[in-house]
């Protein structure tokens, strides 16, 4: 199948590229750097540096994972519209590339966040969940809604609503793994608020699911079943690395530092996989503490 990905340089996308190579599929990838991208990919992958230059190749489906790390950079006004461009742009894009084609692709999986919940408290949150009406809330809509403007060319789109991704290399842990490992680790805030994560093996086997399953479209939430809180993540994370974790920093200092994307560290959501589990998808890292010894031992 030929594939078009976005994204495939990112931390999640060049495991997803390995694995599609490895299954014989053709993979046509975006990056607006197609030399720096080529040295994390698999030889063979065609890499161009926009959606358009691969009309002519009609891909057969669509994984898009673009998008400006959310929590690089403090939200000023500028770096939110930024954000929300980088996102919209490109899903725009595909879906162009989807109207001039003369056989549309059979299905888009693109991508989303756990933010689009919102603040949740400690109820349980699965798809059906009503969002809380925030800035990340509407991001994650408005992205959504960009892929969502491919259903009436007869594309089947599948929305990820992702949490934190973890593994070696990258992702959430490569913040968090030096100061854990000088002993400096903590809890934010509270502690009480939901962080839910996935490994990033599992999200990728979400994707090949998703790409392969003709009945599956609408939002998944792409996490594992087992969410935890801030302090039991910073538990289950010292403890594999045989470290205390008695440091705390304060609610305020946060959003003294960080104002508006504070609320990215100090709320979250118990997110379920609901709609992935009613579809038989079982995960190879259900809980923390496995995905942990996975990560941390090798």
């Amino acid at each position: 199948m030929r594939i078009l990905i976005t994204g495939g340089s990112g931390f999640v996308g060049r495991l997803l590229c390995h694995r599609l190579h490895e299954a014989g599929h053709r993979l046509l990838v975006v990056s607006r750097s197609p030399t720096r991208a080529q040295t994390h990919l698999p030889e063979g992958i065609e890499i161009r540096e926009s959606v358009m230059a691969f009309a002519d190749d009609a891909p057969e489906a669509i994984v898009n994972l673009a998008g400006e790390p959310i929590a690089d950079k403090r939200w000023s006004e500028a770096q939110k519209q930024r954000l929300i461009a980088s996102r919209l742009t490109t899903t725009r894009e595909l879906v162009t590339l989807c109207e001039r084609l003369e056989t549309p692709p059979r299905v888009m999986v693109s991508g989303s966040a756990m933010g689009f919940y919102g603040d949740q408290g400690e109820r349980d949150v699965t798809e059906q969940t009503p969002p809380n009406d925030e800035f990340a809330h509407r991001l994650c809509a408005q992205w959504e809604s960009a892929a969502r403007a491919a259903e009436p060319l007869g594309v089947r789109v599948a929305l990820l609503r992702t949490g934190l991704v973890l593994d070696a290399g990258g992702g959430t842990l490569s913040k968090l793994l030096p100061p854990f490992r000088l002993g400096l680790g903590g809890r934010l805030g509270s502690g009480r608020q939901y962080m839910p994560w996935i490994h990033r093996e599992d999200l990728v086997r979400i994707v090949l699911l998703l790409l392969e399953r003709d009945d599956l479209e609408g939002p998944f939430n792409a996490s594992a079943p087992h969410p935890v809180t801030n302090a039991d993540f910073t538990r289950t994370l010292a403890h594999h690395l045989h470290r205390p974790a008695l440091m705390t920093v304060p609610a305020g200092l946060l959003r003294l530092a960080l104002g508006e994307m504070s609320r990215l560290l100090l709320t979250g959501a118990r997110m379920r996989p609901a709609r992935l589990e009613a579809a038989g998808f079982t995960f190879h890292y259900p809980t923390l503490d496995s995905a942990l010894k996975a990560i941390l031992g090798r």
